[in-house]
């Protein structure tokens, strides 16, 4: 692209993007701290992902997913994931009607906007499919009758990394479904004295006004594709997912014991996927090197697999990506 053309894109997305400061806002009425969770929600919903929530209980989960569905205008739905959930709890079935002697279609939770998945690990794997199938195809079929999710359409699911008795760990090939894992930390001192103050105010929380509309937002997903991307942040992008499947062809010879397997080609996408909404997050036309570095740990961390010996070495995901970007040359 021409240096012209490239900045009357930069404008384009400077304009695109005006909603971004509006709804950061908004939810900040609400939300205290987690500006990583929040900002990995807007890329999620930009770029048609769905997201992986791994935090402590508390750390305001579901009330994050529930304040950016009022600000978007949006329909939002809880499913508390449990044992006994069968997979028409989630997409529905079809229910008899004794007075018109026929079938009729009752829809499920999965009928909304914004889904939260809430512990989606305490399910079996045939609940987690029926999930995994609505996230992947953007269509529930129910009685020989195929229904679409409507747009936009996010899940987020989340698991709690400190119980593990009576859990089904999502299978490593669901788990490459989700664009992002986010991992999440309790907030600060000074950010929990003001969460306090929150739940203790005469008034309770701020009533969230809706400030985009979902139109806005699937406007919002074709600029994001528009945004440039440099072949040499493409070849960067490859070089990283590249340097996890073949450690020693890429200068990290280290690496070669400690991971079993590597990104798959869902992780390149993804990668360049979201350093493009990255870019349209900071208002940007165009990706930087920074932007890959900045989304690339939440894309990479659930897509990698750890050897006994890593594991054994106290050795994580987030140390792999840190000597993949540290080894890697940017451009």
């Amino acid at each position: 692209m021409q240096s012209t053309d490239i900045q009357a894109l930069n404008e384009q997305i400077y304009i695109d993007s005006a909603f971004v400061e509006t709804l950061n806002a908004e939810t900040a009425k609400v939300i205290v701290g987690q500006n990583h969770m929040i900002e990995r929600l807007l890329l999620g919903l930009l770029t048609k992902g769905h997201i992986l929530l791994e935090g402590l209980p508390g750390l305001a989960k579901t009330l994050a997913i529930n304040t950016l569905a009022s600000a978007v205008d949006a329909r939002f739905s809880r499913i508390q994931f449990t044992p006994d959930l069968l997979p028409a709890d989630i997409v529905g079935t079809m229910i008899y009607n004794p007075a018109e002697n026929d079938f009729s279609v009752r829809k499920g939770p999965i009928f909304a906007n914004f889904i939260l998945a809430d512990e989606i690990n305490r399910a079996p794997a045939k609940v987690q499919s029926a999930l995994l199938e609505a996230m992947q195809e953007r269509q529930v079929t129910i009685g020989g009758t195929t229904f679409p999710m409507q747009e936009p359409f996010l899940v987020l699911a989340t698991q709690n990394p400190i119980e593990q008795e009576g859990t089904y760990p999502l299978p490593e090939a669901q788990t490459d479904r989700f664009m992002l894992k986010v991992n999440i930390d309790y907030p600060t001192k000074e950010e929990e004295r003001e969460i306090i103050r929150r739940n203790l105010s005469e008034g309770g929380f701020t009533k969230i006004k809706p400030v985009v509309s979902p139109k806005e937002i699937l406007q919002a997903r074709k600029s994001v594709r528009k945004v440039y991307m440099d072949e040499k942040i493409e070849q960067y992008i490859l070089d990283i997912v590249f340097a996890t499947r073949e450690p020693k062809a890429h200068g990290v010879p280290d690496l070669e014991f400690l991971i079993n397997y590597g990104g798959s080609p869902r992780a390149s996408i993804n990668l360049a996927l979201a350093s493009k909404a990255y870019a349209f997050l900071q208002r940007r036309g165009y990706v930087i090197p920074e932007d890959v570095r900045s989304v690339c740990h939440d894309v990479l961390r659930h897509r990698l697999g750890l050897t006994y010996e890593a594991e054994a070495e106290n050795i994580t995901q987030t140390d792999i990506v840190n000597k993949v970007l540290n080894a890697v040359e940017v451009p």
